[in-house]
């Protein structure tokens, strides 16, 4: 047996994840704003589960046989017929423990969906606020690692390729990366990590002038904060939990 490093490639939207072999590989799904952020700060304040679905009549459909909390956003704001929408804020300990959440977001639960369907055999899902999580994960694994972007629309968008790149950047190490999209992120990641809500104000990053049209600079600035909810979203029988 060779000790051949596992591989990691980055897909920097869902319109290219039919490139990648996701066979024996961890598939990290990243909708740094806000999905995926806030997947992990509804874990870490001690939801149940939250369940991803990929429509809302499904979320609400779902929401109503299970009494649980239906949540989600399209183009940014709480969709139509949801009660909450896809802000980290909305989901303080108070709200959320021992809850379940049904949540239906723009791109991000998308992407997870076409990952299952792809036949991913580990989904994770990571943003800032669990990053170190993601990376003490993807490392214990040894497997081959596809950080997949959700992007905004299939467009590839700046946030989550910085995130992409903060995980290349802290475990490339142990990893072979022959792939370019990972190495556009990683420099990317580390022109920007002195201050990465300035960077992507800076690039008029499309999200930045979409969410502060909406006032939710604060939300980006949680959103873009490393482990301010470092636990693990792992997806199992049709729900993410937090891995033990």
């Amino acid at each position: 047996m060779t000790n051949a490093k596992p591989t990691l490639h980055t897909s920097l939207s869902p319109a290219l994840l039919n490139l990648y072999d996701l066979s024996n590989t961890v598939v990290v799904i990243i909708d740094v704003l806000r999905a995926t952020s806030t997947i992990a700060t509804a874990l870490y304040n001690g939801a149940k589960c939250i369940i991803p679905v990929d429509s809302v009549a499904k979320c609400i459909e779902l929401g109503r046989k299970i009494d649980a909390i239906t949540a989600g956003e399209r183009d940014g704001k709480v969709a139509e017929g949801l009660e909450y929408g896809n802000s980290p804020f909305e989901y303080p300990r108070a709200f959320i423990e021992n809850k379940t959440l049904v949540l239906t977001t723009t791109n991000g639960t998308k992407l997870l969906h076409m990952a299952l369907e792809r036949g991913a055999p580990q989904i994770i899902t990571g943003s800032f606020p669990n990053l170190s999580a993601v990376c003490n994960y993807l490392l214990a694994q040894n497997k081959n690692v596809l950080l997949g972007c959700a992007a905004w629309k299939d467009r590839v968008n700046i946030e989550d390729m910085l995130f992409a790149g903060a995980v290349i950047n802290r475990i490339k190490k142990n990893f072979s990366i022959n792939c370019d999209s990972s190495q556009i992120a990683e420099t990317m990641y580390t022109k920007a990590k002195k201050d990465l809500f300035e960077f992507m104000k800076a690039k008029e990053a499309s999200h930045y002038l979409r969410l502060s049209g909406y006032g939710l600079e604060k939300d980006m600035q949680y959103c873009l904060t490393p482990d301010v909810a470092n636990v693990l979203p792992f997806y199992e029988e049709g729900k993410l939990i937090v891995h033990k």
